[in-house]
């Protein structure tokens, strides 16, 4: 079979059984690409995009399934970055907030070059633990690919768990609900 006709197993146990994700259809907010509503649920979604590198590939021409959690930092540090806050100024503020928890859910592949949107919101706030969610798409098809989440601890840097930071907390706050 040719390469390009491979599809990943999980991604072909997906379209087989069907298993399809709640529709994300988003809408600009206040004219700006940099938020959308998913008008499906009613909420706001940071948004970046970018392009999936050749390297990001693997033998059958789609993107490696490890490679998903980059894109989810991307759209992370985009996230932090846009509301003037990032991450290198959290470090040097004395906090880290490493991944303590991951999940992802794959629904289509995409391929070397592909326009990607990555959709990011601050979800879960615990007392040292925050939890983003994001929802990747392909830009021209609209098509989800994945639906994940990351959780993270806050510590200090002596890997101490602490309270989360005061900018962390207000970002957490008033992001657009």
């Amino acid at each position: 079979m040719p390469l390009d006709l491979v599809a990943p197993t999980a991604v072909l146990f997906l379209k087989v059984y069907k298993v399809k994700p709640k529709p994300f259809v988003p809408e600009k907010v206040n004219n700006t690409d940099t938020y959308v509503r998913n008008i499906t649920d009613g909420h706001i979604w940071h948004r970046c995009k970018m392009r999936a590198l050749y390297a990001d590939t693997d033998r059958s021409q789609v993107v490696y399934h490890g490679n998903y959690l980059r894109y989810f930092e991307f759209g992370r540090t985009s996230l932090m970055r846009d509301v003037s806050y990032p991450y290198l100024e959290i470090e040097q503020s004395g906090y880290l907030y490493p991944v303590i928890e991951i999940g992802i859910q794959y629904y289509s592949p995409l391929h070397y070059d592909d326009q990607v949107c990555i959709q990011t919101r601050p979800a879960d706030l615990e007392r040292v633990r925050i939890r983003f969610d994001y929802i990747i798409t392909h830009e021209q098809t609209g098509e989800i690919v994945c639906i994940g989440f990351t959780k993270h601890c806050a510590i200090n840097i002596k890997g101490t768990p602490v309270a989360i930071d005061d900018k962390t907390l207000h970002l957490w706050k008033t992001f657009p609900k």
